[in-house]
């Protein structure tokens, strides 16, 4: 779980970072606008700036894809999928009259006031089990 934790960190710093560099392009291509100074070719010229920030995007964008793909992979390793097919196998009796064993003590004579409900049976900690067995 820590390396799950760990990736969600880097994930929200090349998100943060990615958001970042993409504002601060120009919507034309021109870069941060940074003109003058310095050779025309160089770093910090505005050509420049503007092909190192469509860099770092490119670069950027291709690292939070591949971190996406990655957690993924980690969290269908971490999660079991034991809880969930547990859960649904059950066995289920099934009976063609639920009545056809309760005579002797139980049969109500015509007439007669039913008898008092059976006590329940203990709880369980499966919510799903049958109780009245």
């Amino acid at each position: 779980m820590s390396l799950f934790l760990f990736l969600t960190v880097v994930q929200a710093i090349v998100a943060a970072a990615l958001v970042g560099v993409i504002l601060m392009q120009r919507s034309e291509g021109g870069g941060l606008g940074i003109g003058g100074g310095g050779s025309p070719g160089g770093l910090m010229s505005a050509r420049g700036a503007a092909d190192f920030l469509t860099r770092a995007t490119k670069w950027l964008a291709v690292t939070f894809v591949v971190l996406s793909i990655v957690m993924a992979a980690v969290a269908v390793k971490t999660a079991s999928g034991d809880g969930i097919t547990s859960t649904l196998d059950r066995t289920v009796t099934t009976q063609s009259d639920p009545l056809a064993g309760q005579a002797g003590e139980n049969a109500v004579e015509p007439g007669a006031a039913p008898a008092a409900p059976a006590q329940p049976a203990p709880a369980t900690d499966d919510p799903l089990a049958d109780v009245t067995q």
